[in-house]
Parts: C-alpha cells; sequence; structure tokens
C-alpha cells in the first residue's frame, strides 16, 4: 500500500502535484483556504515519484508498505521449470563472451516477458515498486527482480510492455507537454500515436536477472555500455554478412520500448540513447547508452565478437593508427 503525505508548513496549494499526477489520485487544495490537495484515489498510486520530483517546495512523501507475499510462485498450480543445465550454461558462456572481450563495466541483462498464463519462477518481487528501467540497472549491478503489474511504478512502461491500460494523461499526452518535453498537444498525441505496445494484459510479469544467473529462457539481451561498446555489438552482428544495421531511436520510452519491445517483436538489434525517466531515475552516466539483442541472435554477435577480439578490438583500443607525436 502507498501513502502520500503533504508538509502543510511547505505545501503552497500550487496544485502542480495534481496537475502532474498520471493516475489522477489527487484533487486539488483550496490555497485561499490553506488546503493542501487532498487524496481521493490512494489505492492507484503507483509511485511513480512525479509529484514529489516536480514539487517546486518538496512538501510530498510518499511511503510503501512492503507486499504481503516476497514469493508468488508458490500459488502455480503446476512446479515451475527452470533452465536445463546446458541452457544455464551457454548463458554464462554468452555472458562471459561480452564481460571478456568488451571489458563491460557491468552485466548483461537477460530480460524474460513472462506471458500470461505462463508460471513464475522464485525470484522475489521488490520491496517498492519500480519503474522498469530501475529494474534493468539493478539486474546489471546483479540483483534479480521480478515484477508483477503491481510491481511497475511507471504506467506508461507498464502499459507499453502490455501489462495494463495506459492511464488517460498519458494516452492524451497532455502530462508529456505539462512536463515540459514535448511543444504541443499535437506533437504529444503523435508521439503517443506512433508509439508499439504489447497488447493489454497479455504479460503478467517482468523477469530481468544478470545474464550469468537467468533461470528463463530471456527474450532479449540488454547491454548497458558507452557507444563504443555499442560500435563493436554492431560489428559483431554484421561480421559475417557486412549489412549495416538500422535502430529506432525517439528518446522516449527508451527502455520499455527501445532496447525490449523492439528486439521482442522484430527479432532484430535495437540501440537506445535512453529517455527522460530512465536518466532522471538513477545514476546512469551521461557516457551510457542502451542494447537490446533478441536471444536468436545471440549465437551471431558471440561469433562475431569472437573474431574480431582476436585483433580488430585490440588494435583499435591500443590505438595503432595514431601518427607520431613530434
Amino acid at each position: 500500500m502507498v501513502s502520500i503525505g503533504f508538509d502543510k508548513e511547505k505545501c503552497t496549494s500550487c496544485n502542480l502535484c495534481v496537475e502532474l499526477c498520471p493516475k489522477e489520485v489527487l484533487s486539488p487544495g483550496d490555497r485561499a483556504l490553506g488546503e493542501v490537495p487532498a487524496v481521493v484515489f490512494a489505492e492507484e498510486c503507483c509511485a511513480c515519484m512525479t509529484c514529489v520530483g516536480k514539487c517546486p517546495q518538496g512538501a510530498i512523501e510518499i511511503h510503501q508498505g512492503e507486499p504481503a507475499e516476497r514469493y508468488l510462485d508458490k500459488h502455480n498450480k503446476s512446479p515451475f521449470i527452470s533452465l536445463s543445465e546446458e541452457e544455464a550454461l551457454i548463458y554464462a558462456g554468452y555472458a562471459a563472451r561480452l564481460e571478456e572481450t568488451l571489458m563491460l563495466r557491468s552485466r548483461p541483462v537477460a530480460v524474460s516477458l513472462i506471458r500470461k498464463g505462463e508460471p513464475l519462477p522464485h525470484i522475489p518481487v521488490p520491496r517498492v515498486k519500480l519503474r522498469y528501467c530501475q529494474a534493468l540497472i539493478m539486474a546489471r549491478r546483479g540483483i534479480s527482480t521480478l515484477m508483477t503489474a503491481s510491481s511497475h511504478s511507471c504506467p506508461d512502461g507498464a502499459s507499453i510492455l502490455g501489462m495494463g491500460k495506459v492511464p488517460r494523461k498519458l494516452a492524451t499526452g497532455e502530462i508529456y507537454v505539462q512536463l515540459g518535453k514535448l511543444a504541443t498537444r499535437e506533437a504529444a498525441e503523435k508521439m503517443v500515436a506512433e508509439r508499439p505496445a504489447l497488447p493489454e494484459e497479455s504479460i503478467c510479469a517482468t523477469l530481468l536477472t544478470p545474464l550469468d544467473k537467468a533461470v528463463m529462457k530471456p527474450d532479449v539481451i540488454a547491454v548497458i555500455a558507452p557507444p563504443e561498446t555499442m560500435m563493436w555489438l554492431c560489428m559483431a552482428s554484421t561480421y559475417y554478412t557486412g549489412k549495416r544495421p538500422s535502430f529506432e531511436m525517439s528518446s522516449y520510452n527508451a527502455q520499455c520500448i527501445e532496447t525490449t519491445l523492439i528486439p521482442y517483436t522484430t527479432g532484430e538489434m535495437n540501440t537506445s540513447l535512453g529517455c527522460y525517466g530512465c536518466r532522471a531515475i538513477s545514476d546512469l552516466g551521461e557516457e551510457m547508452m542502451f542494447m537490446g539483442i533478441p536471444l536468436e541472435k545471440m549465437p551471431t554477435v558471440i561469433e562475431g565478437l569472437r573474431h574480431l577480439g582476436k585483433k580488430a578490438i585490440r588494435d583499435c583500443r591500443a590505438k595503432v593508427y595514431l601518427p607520431p607525436l613530434i
């Protein structure tokens, strides 16, 4: 359960929080009467923290109680079948090749979108609601996270990944204008209308784990690294064909769409510069970007990296073509 509190000494009843709440949880307070905004639909609060982050006076606090159950798989009628030892070794081998050849600063992430009706693995749900991109960044640090719809704090990301309906304010695009992310409501409506999404309620949970700790067959492998690393991944994918890859990026809904949904639905690699949300809620460095690789593409990428790592990567990083300084 989420609780929302207002510091009456700080709150000026500007009602900006009411305007920006994507789930329309709050109603306006009367400034003349010294009223703070009222919480009218507390059960709808997803703890996205937009109100907290945008309050000019820092007058809002959100508190989250821990979920009643941290492990959800005990309710399955049939036991969860984990990866075979052979599959686990393959994915661990992928992780080792990526980390060693590219000298990654963090671990590649296995992303599994668990379809409705499929069993859930024995992985804990988070103690608090998280954005999908937060869970992705946690997984690169070694923390595995299972998130059902009730665990997702970003209603945009949850709806894009097929875990519910998009709220009205996000569907109309008006909140993007209020946040200063797009110039007009027409531009915002266009962005929302053109972005892809999975069918509503087709996915029951997202699972993000370090690739070397995968417990389910991943749908997508996510890599978070500097642009130079992404260059080598692109080259690895085209090592045998020479085909120039093309990517789809908008910098809106980056991790849910660009790193996950596009590779998931097209079967092709896709890169992302990140987005406002994932950079505002994490300590992700300005120099980092993202790549989503469908599982079926991994053998090609890994084999390409094996060859590039013998000479091309080593020579390039050693700056062998740099002219002598005189």
